[in-house]
């Protein structure tokens, strides 16, 4: 199922739905993340007539770097023992369709396409005999937004990646993805600049979820963004960049000077 977080003249406020063909299915205003509650409705709108949101409003954005090897190396990074977690403020969201904007402290700000895990249930020191897939409400495509050149100054990454429009997410969630394989491309303007699979990934998406929700309580809606392929450019002013991860869709967005 694909889910969307939309908003409709209709409707008073926002609202999750199915996202079927053509149209979209709202859910009761009361929908939460978890996977065996999501309702069945029979109201709908065309898909053209909804504005698609980012379909997550996250307590925290979990990014983990260095989880692919070659992209370690274009950076000229050694690939750490253990997962590399770093967070990404949640006001940098936005989603597929809006702009992302270049701030001028940065002269270097790249694009890093890669798969989005939601959250769906509370999260925290699963015992050995519990699946973390099973606290996963879906997928999503997410670009991690990088001012480059800020984050060697900085050397941690919290300024370089948490400028608002910094984490566009979207378009929607997809609960039936298999994480274990699945590819990663990121085109500028049209052209293929990353192409990966998630079966490359130094630390999968469960050992990801087990090894955070020892550090930190991962609560429903929260976001973990898993690493980017090699392959990351600069974008410019005017530029269009697009994430696109295979049985998901196409998260697209604009690039523009502030």
């Amino acid at each position: 199922m694909r889910v969307a977080r939309i908003s409709h003249r209709s409707l008073n406020g926002t609202r999750y739905g199915s996202v079927l063909g053509s149209a979209v299915f709202p859910f009761p205003a009361d929908f939460h993340f978890e996977r065996s509650a999501v309702p069945e409705t029979v109201t709908s709108f065309p898909l053209d007539e909804v504005k698609l949101l980012a379909p997550v409003v996250p307590s925290k954005i979990v990014c983990v770097g260095r989880n692919y090897r070659e992209h370690a190396a274009e950076l000229g990074n050694k690939m750490p023992d253990e997962p590399l977690l770093f967070l990404k403020a949640p006001s940098a969201v936005i989603a597929s369709g809006e702009n992302i904007e270049l701030p001028p402290a940065s002269q270097q700000v790249e694009h890093e396409g890669e798969l989005g895990v939601v959250i769906s249930r509370t999260t925290k020191r699963l015992s050995p005999d519990e699946n973390p897939l099973d606290y996963v409400f879906g997928y999503t495509c997410v670009n991690d937004i990088t001012a480059r050149d800020l984050q060697r100054k900085d050397v941690q990454f919290t300024r370089g990646k948490s400028f608002d429009t910094f984490c566009p997410v979207g378009p929607w969630i997809d609960t039936e993805l298999d994480p274990a394989n699945a590819t990663v491309t990121t085109r500028l303007n049209g052209e293929i600049k990353q192409q990966g699979n998630t079966a490359d990934m130094a630390f999968p998406v469960a050992f990801l979820i087990r090894y955070i929700s020892e550090i930190m309580t991962l609560h429903p809606g929260d976001l973990i963004a898993t690493g980017t392929p090699a392959g990351v450019s600069q974008m410019k002013n005017g530029d269009v960049v697009e994430v696109e991860v295979g049985g998901i869709g196409v998260l697209s967005n604009r690039v523009v000077n502030r």
